[in-house]
């Protein structure tokens, strides 16, 4: 399989059109000298553009050497803590919406410094369509950090010059002569709302009105069909240990959602099935865009729930393969064959029955769907996964599956080669030891628990 690396990096940082490297996710693989890192960044560097970070999680030595290999910037704030740190270390911190409650504590970090730095920017990620449309993107975290205690002047300046600064955009950030008339009008700094925006001189939106159309796309064709496989079945979602018919196991699993650690549970073989400790639940996850062969991919999962159905999403950051969260093989097989189906999105299953679909089938992660139409379905997707997950506010169900697979992050994590260390870049085996049991005559009727 053909390697992205530096030469690739460097014919698409030629191009006008890109800005710089996007986030640089392989965090262990700049700390411990990758040659194929080391040639991305340094395409970078060459270029002169933007080298943006994901250091969630990196402090002391190690955040010291991510930004000495050349990374500016930082979106992964996991505390206040984190975000000073970060501040002092010389990084550009880009907050997010994305993650709210961790704003307030963010604003009191913030407010205690006797300076607030070009360094502080602002920046979207991960806002769901319905949140979206009814809030703003980037208004809705200004709003926020407005509400928290930071002067409106202050946050507009992290929105406007600070991140025009970091940019590289000198035609951007001011109202001033030889800079371009991207301009927003608001009518109180109190709590922002746009009434009249307009693109270079020109006025097109009054009170949340688009008053230019918009040109449809030509030349482009969007890809389609991108989830490559054949519909499935119950039985595909079925963890088994080897050959084992009856007996017992210690697995390693993932606890956690957020920040994710190893643990070890006893498991009972029954039928040739793992039969499903309380308090957990399967995660299974199978590549989608045909580049390889890999066979379906499944482990335990503690820390959410006992799930009273099937969660499945082909949006899953970063490598955006079909993932499916569950207890019961059937609603698993039903949730995710729904997606394969429409080419991708996200569904919810119980017992049987589709509770709620949102269908993907731009490369199995963008709808074609009008915005209000999108939101709507989104809203109702959220609103049901309640009926399957008994997560609190403010976490998101669907934020954290959409980074459950991310391998970049510490901890362990599923993929589509395997259960992974994202501490070591190594695929672990989650079979620590196991036993055959003679069968006995009242195990006969068990199967894989639900």
């Amino acid at each position: 399989m053909p390697i992205f690396a530096g030469a690739e990096m460097a014919t698409m940082l030629a191009w006008p059109e890109v800005c710089g490297v996007a986030e640089v996710m392989d965090m262990h693989g700049v700390l411990h000298g990758s040659e194929r890192m080391q040639e991305i960044i340094q395409a970078g560097l060459d270029s002169g553009k933007l080298i943006e970070g994901h250091a969630r999680g990196l402090s002391g030595a190690d955040l010291q050497a991510y930004l000495a290999a050349g990374v500016t910037s930082d979106h992964e704030l996991t505390s206040a803590e984190d975000a000073l740190e970060k501040l002092r270390a010389g990084l550009t911190v880009e907050i997010r919406g994305s993650h709210p409650y961790l704003l307030p504590d963010i604003v009191n970090a913030l407010k205690s410094l006797p300076h607030l730095s070009s360094q502080i920017t602002v920046c979207t990620d991960d806002v769901p369509p319905d949140m979206l449309l009814e809030k703003g993107g980037i208004i809705a975290l200004l709003n926020l950090l407005i509400e928290h205690g930071l002067p409106a002047t202050d946050v507009l300046r992290f929105a406007t010059l600070n991140a025009a600064i970091r940019l590289q955009r000198n035609d951007l950030g001011l109202i001033a002569a030889g800079r371009r008339a991207d301009l927003v009008v608001f009518d109180s700094l109190e709590k922002l709302a746009a009434r009249e925006v307009y693109v270079a001189g020109k006025l097109i939106a009054r009170e949340g009105a688009l008053l230019e159309s918009i040109p449809s796309a030509s030349g482009v064709t969007p890809p389609r069909d991108t989830l490559q496989m054949p519909l499935l079945s119950p039985a595909d979602f079925i963890l088994r240990v080897g050959a084992i018919r009856h007996g017992v196991a210690r697995l390693r699993h993932i606890r956690g959602a957020r920040f994710t650690q190893w643990g070890e549970v006893e498991v009972q073989i029954r039928d040739g099935k793992v039969q499903i400790p309380d308090g957990f639940s399967l995660i299974w996850v199978k590549h989608r865009h045909g580049r390889h062969e890999a066979k379906p991919q499944i482990a335990l999962l503690e820390g959410w729930g006992e799930l009273r159905g099937a969660i499945a999403t082909s949006y899953s950051h970063d490598s955006h393969n079909l993932v499916v969260l569950g207890r019961d093989p059937d609603d698993m097989a039903l949730a995710a064959n729904r997606l394969i189906e429409s080419g991708g999105g996200m569904a919810l299953s119980q017992q049987g029955k589709i509770l709620a679909h949102v269908a993907m089938p731009i490369a199995g992660m963008l709808s074609d769907l009008p915005a209000t139409e999108l939101a709507r379905q989104f809203r109702e997707l959220r609103d049901l996964s309640a009926e399957i997950a008994d997560w609190e506010p403010p976490y998101r169900v669907f934020k954290a599956i959409e980074g459950t697979c991310l391998a970049c992050n510490a901890g362990p994590h599923l993929t589509d080669l395997g259960l992974t260390d994202g501490g070591t870049r190594q695929i672990v085996e989650p079979l620590i030891e196991s036993r055959e049991i003679p069968e006995r005559p009242e195990h006969n009727n068990n199967h894989q628990g639900a």
